[in-house]
């Protein structure tokens, strides 16, 4: 699921690229009213402005859905629960055992074990 979320969320970001420079600027406005040959165009002469302008927008839609759909799979990742998935985590016996470090950059003196007895020979 994660991977089809994927390709069509890159997909629709080159086609979204591809449409928006497709588009005329407003100064193109401007050039058209001069008689640049935009009535003879495969849309008319206004109706690739609204067949381009409706395209972006379906297209930035579909974008910012997959956007948020992308971000709610990251944050409702569930940890596998298999027998081969689980970890043992062992204590983890401390480097020094005569200092303790309670806080990083802190540390507390743990008292001295008593000294046994030397033994009898």
């Amino acid at each position: 699921m994660e991977s089809l979320i994927w390709v069509v969320h890159v997909l629709t970001a080159v086609v979204l690229i591809g449409l928006v420079l497709m588009q005329h600027g407003k100064g193109a406005d401007m050039g058209a009213a001069f008689g640049s040959g935009s009535a003879g165009s495969l849309f008319g002469s206004t109706g690739s402005a609204n067949f381009l302008s409706r395209s972006t927008a379906i297209a930035a839609t579909v974008f910012f859905i997959t956007s948020l759909a992308l971000t709610y799979v990251y944050s409702h990742q569930t940890a596998q629960q298999g027998v081969m998935a689980k970890q043992v985590v062992a204590p983890v016996a401390p480097k020094d055992a005569g200092a303790q470090s309670l806080i990083p950059g802190q540390v507390t003196e743990v008292p001295a074990a008593p000294v046994p007895a030397q033994p009898a020979k």
